[in-house]
């Protein structure tokens, strides 16, 4: 079992979320870095959008990543690692949090340089079973002064975190307001969601 799962658990429960570094090894990381999507840039990519389904938008005042989802069944082996560990970390946080979490989905996301994403919640108002939000950043050597920090917004104040390669976010999806600040190099990470339900394969 992965060393992080109590820490993840325990800011969880105490605060509504977590952040755990060292989640991916710099050897995992750059295994997912080297994959040919990664290293083809957002010609790979679809634009992200607002919504869900028919209600989906594309706007990019408010959000200007690319994603790509992720079939768990066909990802390659470097994101079957990170998949794997994810899985892990639902049952953990199902035995010990008795969340019920019965499933997850993750897509690559790029932000190019610049872009952002406005401060929302992760859960949409008429599909509320996302229950945790989950980020982890692959970003190597990172510096305070390039950005792209994610802020979560905790009542009265905010935390900002850096997208380090490595580092796992998790959060309370529908509790937890947050953006994405803009960043002068292009910014990446696995982004994702543990639900409360059974999904289909998203590609």
């Amino acid at each position: 079992m992965n060393t992080h799962f109590d820490s993840i658990a325990d800011g969880l429960a105490e605060n509504g979320y977590a952040i755990a570094d060292d989640f991916l090894s710099p050897a995992e990381v750059s295994a997912i870095l080297n994959l040919d999507t990664f290293k083809a840039g957002v010609s790979e990519f679809k634009k992200a959008g607002i919504g869900k389904d028919q209600g989906l938008q594309i706007n990019e005042a408010i959000r200007g990543d690319y994603i790509q989802w992720l079939d768990k069944s066909t990802s390659p082996e470097a994101v079957r690692v990170y998949l794997n560990r994810l899985n892990e970390l639902v049952q953990f946080l199902n035995q010990n949090l008795f969340l019920s979490l019965k499933d997850y989905e993750v897509h690559l996301t790029v932000y190019p340089k610049g872009s952002y994403y406005k401060r929302h919640l992760d859960q949409f108002k008429k599909n509320d079973h996302r229950r945790l939000s989950v980020i982890c950043y692959l970003n190597p050597d990172w510096k305070p002064e390039e950005g792209g920090q994610l802020r979560m917004y905790l009542g009265d104040a905010h935390r900002d975190t850096l997208p380090l390669a490595g580092r796992l976010v998790c959060f309370r999806s529908d509790q937890i307001e947050h953006e994405v600040l803009p960043a002068t190099r292009e910014r990446l990470s696995l982004t994702g969601w543990m639900l409360d339900q059974l999904v289909d394969v998203r590609i």
